[in-house]
Parts: C-alpha cells; sequence; structure tokens
C-alpha cells in the first residue's frame, strides 16, 4: 500500500502536475486518422485539456479549444471554438495515429520499433474509452498472470477462425490452444528487466514433459505495452489520459506475416464500440452485459468473448481512481511494482532538472531502439532463453518487410 499523497503524485496528470510533466516529455496518441479523416476541425481532450485538431497552411495542429464548463470530458461537441490565446502544440502522423507533442522544448524522435516500421498494409489501429485513471488501465497490462484468470476461456475456439482476436491462436510445438495454455497452468514464474525503453516482462508457465512456455511482453514508458496477439502479430497500446478519471487505450496492431485485414478488424471492434467517441456498448450501466449462464460454461468473467471488456470491467471496478492505500501487492505483481519505482524516478529527476535521465530520453539516437520482442514460444525448460529469442528471429526474417533487429 501506498499514501493517498503518493496515490495522487503518479496517478493526476493535469497541467502542472509531476506525473504530468513526464507524460508531456513523450508523444501522445491524440486521434486516430480515421477520425482526421471524417474531417476538420475535430474536438481532443488529452491530458487535462481540452483541445482541438485543425487544419493548418502546414498540416493540422492541435490547439485549445473553449470548451462549456459543465461539457463532460470524452463529449464531442457539434461545435468546435479554439482559444487563439491557449497553446499550440505539435502533431504527426505515425501509423494510422496523430501524436501529439505537450511538452517543452522540441518532441523526442520516435524509436525504430515495429508498429512504426510496419507499412501501412500491415497495421491497424482502434481506440476505446474507460471510465477510470490511466495508471491502472496500464497496470492491468504489465500484470501476466491476470490473463490465466480474467481472461480464462472454458471451451476453445478453433483457433484457425480466431483472426484479429487475442489468445486465438496454437501455441507452437503442443498444437495446445493459447486459451487452454492460458488455464491449464495459471501461476507463471514472472521476471522483469529494466530496459532502454521501459521494462522487458517474460512468463513462464513450466508444462508437463519438461517444457515451458515463454510469454515476453514490454512495457514502454511512460504508458504503453507491446504484447504479442498471435504468433504473426502483435499488440502497441498507450494508455492515454483524458483528464484523471478517463483514458483511452489506443492499439497499434502489426502483422509480421500478411498484410492486416483492416476491413474485419474494423468490423470485430465496431461490434463492442460506438461511434464518435469510441465507448463501449458494454459498460458499468448495463452490467457490462453479465451473463450467469455464460459464466458456469464459457468465461471466467461471463462477459462475453472479447478481452477488452474483461479488463474494461476491472480496472473500472477498481473506480475512478484506484485507492492504492488499500492495495497488498504480491509475487505476480513484480512488474506492477518495478514500474512504480521507474515513474516515481522519472518525476523526481524531473522535479530536478535531470529531463535526460527520463526512459528514451537520454543518450544516442532513439532510432537505434527496435522491436520490441514480444511473442510466445515453448521449448525445452533448460534453453528457453535461446528459442523464445530464435522465434523472434525466425518470424523477422520471413516478414516481407524489414523487420530485422
Amino acid at each position: 500500500m501506498i499514501s493517498q499523497q503518493l496515490n495522487d503524485r503518479i496517478t493526476r496528470i493535469g497541467p502542472g502536475t509531476p506525473a504530468g510533466a513526464v507524460l508531456r516529455r513523450y508523444w501522445q496518441p491524440a486521434a486516430l486518422k480515421d477520425e482526421m479523416d471524417q474531417g476538420l476541425p475535430l474536438p481532443v481532450n488529452l491530458m487535462g485539456e481540452r483541445l482541438a485538431l485543425v487544419a493548418g497552411e502546414d498540416g493540422p495542429r492541435l490547439v485549445t479549444r473553449r470548451a462549456a464548463p459543465d461539457e463532460p470530458p470524452a463529449h464531442f461537441p457539434d461545435t468546435v471554438v479554439t482559444d487563439p490565446d491557449g497553446p499550440t502544440y505539435p502533431v504527426t502522423l505515425r501509423a494510422r495515429v496523430v501524436f501529439a507533442y505537450m511538452g517543452p522544448g522540441d518532441p523526442p524522435d520516435f524509436p525504430s520499433f515495429d508498429c512504426f516500421r510496419a507499412p501501412d498494409s500491415h497495421v491497424f489501429a482502434f481506440k476505446g474509452l474507460w471510465e477510470c485513471n490511466w495508471l491502472q488501465a496500464l497496470e492491468i497490462g504489465i500484470d501476466p498472470a491476470h490473463a490465466s484468470f480474467l481472461h480464462r476461456f472454458l471451451e476453445d475456439e478453433d483457433p484457425d477462425e480466431g483472426y484479429g482476436k487475442q489468445f486465438r491462436d496454437r501455441a507452437a510445438q503442443t498444437n495446445m490452444p493459447m486459451t487452454q495454455v492460458l488455464r491449464d497452468y495459471p501461476r507463471p514464474e514472472i521476471r522483469v528487466d529494466e530496459t532502454e525503453f521501459g521494462l522487458k516482462i517474460t512468463a513462464l508457465r513450466h508444462m508437463e514433459g519438461a517444457l515451458t512456455h515463454v510469454r515476453v511482453t514490454n512495457q514502454i514508458f511512460p504508458e504503453a505495452i507491446c504484447i504479442p496477439m498471435s504468433r504473426e502479430m502483435t499488440i502497441t497500446q498507450w494508455h492515454v489520459p483524458i483528464d484523471d478519471e478517463t483514458c483511452y487505450w489506443y492499439t497499434i496492431f502489426t502483422s509480421f506475416d500478411r498484410p492486416v485485414d483492416k476491413a474485419l478488424m474494423r468490423e470485430q471492434r465496431l461490434k463492442e464500440h460506438r461511434l464518435p467517441d469510441y465507448a463501449p456498448l458494454k459498460n458499468r450501466s448495463n452490467d457490462y452485459h453479465f451473463d450467469p449462464d455464460e459464466q458456469a460454461r464459457l468465461t471466467y468473467t461471463g462477459m462475453g468473448l472479447d478481452i477488452n471488456v474483461h479488463d474494461q470491467w476491472a480496472v473500472e471496478g477498481m473506480g475512478r481512481i484506484q485507492d492504492r492505500t488499500q492495495e497488498h501487492l504480491g509475487r505476480s505483481d513484480v512488474a506492477i511494482i518495478r514500474y512504480r519505482r521507474m515513474l516515481r524516478r522519472a518525476i523526481t529527476a524531473l522535479e530536478e532538472g535531470e529531463d535526460a535521465a527520463l526512459p528514451m530520453l537520454g543518450g544516442a539516437g532513439l532510432d537505434r531502439l527496435v522491436g520490441p520482442l514480444s511473442n510466445d514460444a515453448i521449448t525445452d525448460s533448460e534453453d528457453w532463453q535461446k528459442a523464445s529469442w530464435q522465434a523472434d528471429m525466425a518470424r523477422r526474417g520471413a516478414c516481407p518487410w524489414d523487420a530485422s533487429v
């Protein structure tokens, strides 16, 4: 558990806050290209500020928006009135996501991560609204153990029919559905290593026959994760504050194999979300469509097959801002503990004027940061590190675009 003062220090992100100052040193997803293509100006609520994406002579700009005092944070008004006296922020388009830089000085470069290197044919972007603080949204993504419980499927679908859905794949070597691997081996050994970009999180599920399932995921500082969706696709997901009590997840799906079926993936996700605000159709107001019959025979939550709904229920159920003064972290929370230490170090470094001490913001150019390795593999328990690396290299070697590391 931590004090209320520390909880406020690491969760609140408005202008002038310690955590907000850290997040503003990095590019933040502000909108999808799909939204911008519907026409400008586009209202954008980001980092506790009401903004608008507008057309400029040199391309889009993010400017301050005048808003009614009672306007909900995620509301999309019919009209947009900009404030000429407010700040203007630079934006850039990467992988079908509009990124904004809201910090001082020149913005940092982008790292050469797979999601930014892949051609447009091999990426798809989407987002969703969650009614909770950004930090608890991030922390569920760096907890490797939660998938075995929160996303537990009591029956296994045919993986060949699960395109565009996470955990709908077969584990290499055993041909076991991933849903079965997570269900049968629910308590992984978790190892966390600090990297130049954040954290590398390795979950080892020791199986029968001296085999180990190795799942490598990553925390990309300050509020992104990179995780395997299947053997051929990864997810890079940002948990972006709208304000202190709501956030968007922005996801870039990156394919190492065939081009992404954007129409199918968009259709799948629009069945669960409404436009224009990308709010989930299953939410607190309708009990996330909880079905006790389904819970008894099909899923742990009884809330359908979309794992985003499971995560949404879990993080929103903690309250708008999780009360960490009452929590008790355990062995499986090692990545959450390490991340909070990293965030606190970054806040302190910034307060002491040591901007270069923040992850990715010091040293050589960011273009040398590639990958990151993020995959599933099953191997002999004695040689799991080499096998995980080889599985990633084989995937990259067969990739039609340059995914070399």
